[in-house]
């Protein structure tokens, strides 16, 4: 039998760009902000998963949670280091959920930090030009960046649901509203339609305020067993569910860096995502109209109008109505993306999943200045990653 695991503490670096701050440090001062709010001291981290950095990587490439602990506090804790990309995050706490509901650990912290290159995101560093490497035949068969793969996707339901351009942008300005009053955001001045649409078109139909950038951040959670949730004096946060999922074969979505694919009809769009959801939903006994706080990838403006239908929530092509009608505000029927969501914190890959959770932390807390959600008990993260990586999170009080 399992044992139940509580989110006892969360802290997060603003996100940004950071040239004279080493993703160490960055990733120290998430660390220390966690263990803080959870009352506790470095001597009592019983282990440390790490979702390692696919661009700065740390100690040997990848070993960050190795790095931080030689850094901060060698006590022989066990480190675990995961990849997973931009779903990273929620591996690494999905792995930290096991180690303490198997009963091997009272308290695990969980990490993300990066550093993140500018511009497009490329290639990692050292990747070699091998043909039967899909990222690298994808640059040299067709030059796609990521946005290339997602306007693909926006056109398609543009054709489909009549997705106006409007629509798109609005998706947009709902996520810089709600980022207007979250101090740790990096892009706070609330836009319009007129100016979404204005910006520089990126890959049609999506413009650059329509698309999330690249950024600096790190963020850190503390889980712990029943016996230390008392310690804090904060609400108590329970780990409902939690999930991680690969894709399915036969998936119709544009799956980066592949460059075709075999459709199924049987296989939903999105398959690593929406298989994540529907384990940690199964898991903590709840159905979509039970969560009040959805926090989801919305690496574009498409993702916040396809995932949410993904998910159950309402039916495809719903989600225009739904958004434009501030179904999905804070205060709404279903309040998406509170913090402001990747297109305004920009992408800090292998940190983005655990800031998902912070932030739902801290609306179920209470805890939300400027941007909290009403009432929220239930709260949903969802993230993708590279190599059809998918996890989802469901916390409650």
């Amino acid at each position: 039998m399992t044992k139940p695991v509580h989110v006892l503490g969360a802290g997060a670096h603003p996100w940004g760009k950071w040239p004279n701050r080493s993703q160490l440090q960055l990733a120290i001062d998430a660390l220390a902000m966690a263990i803080d709010d959870a009352g506790l001291s470095w001597p009592e981290i019983q282990g440390l998963v790490a979702a390692s950095s696919r661009f700065e990587g740390g100690m040997g490439w990848g070993l960050h949670a190795n790095e931080v602990v030689q850094a901060v506090a060698e006590q022989g804790i066990p480190c675990v280091n995961v990849g997973g990309a931009c779903a990273a995050g929620a591996i690494a706490f999905q792995t930290a959920y096991s180690m303490i509901a198997s009963g091997q650990c009272d308290v695990v912290a969980v990490l993300g930090a990066e550093r993140m290159p500018k511009g497009f995101i490329p290639r990692p560093p050292g990747s070699q030009d091998d043909i039967t490497d899909s990222d690298y035949l994808r640059w040299v068969a067709m030059g796609a960046t990521n946005p290339a793969y997602w306007a693909i996707e926006a056109n398609r339901r543009k054709h489909d649901f009549g997705t106006t351009d409007a629509t798109l942008a609005q998706a947009s300005v709902l996520m810089r509203r709600n980022a207007a009053g979250n101090r740790l955001a990096r892009f706070r001045n609330p836009t319009t339609i007129d100016e979404v649409l204005a910006s520089p078109m990126v890959s049609d139909p999506l413009h650059l305020l329509e698309i999330c950038p690249v950024s600096d951040g790190a963020a850190a959670l503390i889980l712990g067993s029943e016996q230390y949730v008392q310690r804090s004096g904060k609400r108590p946060v329970h780990v409902a569910g939690c999930a991680i999922a690969t894709g399915q074969f036969g998936d119709p979505g544009r799956r980066i860096p592949t460059i075709s694919s075999t459709v199924r009809d049987d296989v939903s769009h999105t398959s690593e995502v929406t298989t994540a959801v529907q384990r940690a939903l199964a898991m903590a006994g709840m159905g979509p109209n039970d969560i009040d706080i959805l926090e989801m990838a919305d690496n574009t403006a498409w993702h916040l109008l396809a995932w949410p239908e993904l998910f159950g929530f309402y039916e495809a092509g719903q989600g225009d109505w739904m958004l434009n009608n501030g179904k999905l505000d804070i205060g709404g029927d279903l309040a998406v993306n509170p913090s402001g969501g990747f297109l305004s914190f920009g992408e800090a890959t292998t940190a983005q999943a655990v800031l998902q959770v912070c932030e739902l932390t801290w609306q179920l807390r209470g805890e939300a200045q400027g941007h909290q959600v009403p009432d929220a008990r239930v709260g949903m993260s969802a993230v993708l990653g590279l190599g059809a990586n998918g996890g989802s999170v469901i916390l409650k009080t």
